[in-house]
């Protein structure tokens, strides 16, 4: 099932994240072109990841878990603004953001579509009441770092292909931004 934004523009990009045009999100997917995305981490005071699973009927990996929220900007929209669009618009809360990393990874996802994706993630924290967005998350939890990250390693298949690459490729900065106070 595929929803009426499923086919909204993504920004495409070089080698060197400069946006070299457009294409509608499933063709990029269906054709694997690089293109621009976003992600939020969010923690709360205690160290703990907000997760998400992702509602079954999503264009791909629906009903993985994965991180407080990935998207992709808009043509003309800052990587920044997006990130406070989604995570508002997919997890109901708000809250301040800040670069972590950025990183591309190219690989197959579920129903025949690729990610091909240079990611900008970003972190923030969260005391409060979530209100998910049913039509993008059907469930959502807390969980302790060390007690996700042992789960990725375990139950891999459970979460998105992104969060994976995340905990593998940048799970050191990760784990010292959930140590900071």
């Amino acid at each position: 099932m595929t929803t009426s934004t499923d086919n909204d523009p993504v920004i495409l990009v070089d080698a060197d994240d400069i946006a070299v045009g457009t294409a509608g999100k499933l063709d990029a997917h269906r054709r694997g072109l690089k293109h621009r995305a976003i992600s939020a981490l969010v923690r709360n005071a205690a160290g703990a990841f907000l997760l998400q699973r992702r509602n079954p009927v999503k264009y791909h990996s629906g009903g993985l878990w994965t991180n407080a929220c990935c998207s992709h900007p808009y043509p003309g929209e800052s990587v920044a603004a997006a990130a406070q669009r989604r995570l508002s618009q997919e997890m109901g809360i708000d809250c301040p953001l800040e670069p972590l990393f950025v990183l591309h990874y190219h690989t197959p996802v579920s129903d025949g579509l690729i990610e091909n994706e240079v990611v900008h993630v970003f972190g923030g924290r969260y005391e409060g009441p979530v209100k998910p967005d049913p039509a993008e998350v059907s469930d959502w939890k807390w969980m302790p770092f060390a007690e996700l990250s042992a789960d990725v390693r375990a139950n891999p298949e459970r979460y998105t292909i992104w969060f994976r690459e995340y905990l593998a490729k940048r799970g050191d900065l990760i784990a010292a931004w959930v140590a900071q106070p």
